[in-house]
């Protein structure tokens, strides 16, 4: 039998459980998928799929900084604690 090593790396809790969920369907674990890819690594001398920064439309980058804002600036902004207080707000701006 091969020697093997340890990698030790930290991931999001979700993440590596919905990676662990599509790779189970795949017939993989973890540990067989990090295998895959660092032997793509050696053999294409790269990382082997397609690295993109997103692009985000005008719509999203706004909203993205009206967001960033709200949490800069929480006071300037309503809140609610519930649905209902948030339903009876918008309700009353109707009358």
């Amino acid at each position: 039998m091969a020697k093997t090593d340890t990698i030790n790396i930290r991931i999001e809790p979700e993440l590596k459980k919905e990676a662990e969920k599509t790779l189970n369907d795949l017939g993989m674990n973890v540990a067989d998928a990090v295998t895959v890819f660092l032997k793509q690594v050696v053999l294409t001398e790269s990382i082997p799929f397609e690295i993109k920064k997103p692009k985000y439309n005008k719509e999203t980058i706004e909203a993205i900084r009206e967001a960033l804002e709200m949490i800069k600036s929480p006071e300037k902004y309503k809140s609610f604690d519930t649905v209902d207080e948030l339903m009876e707000e918008l309700n009353s701006e109707d009358e």
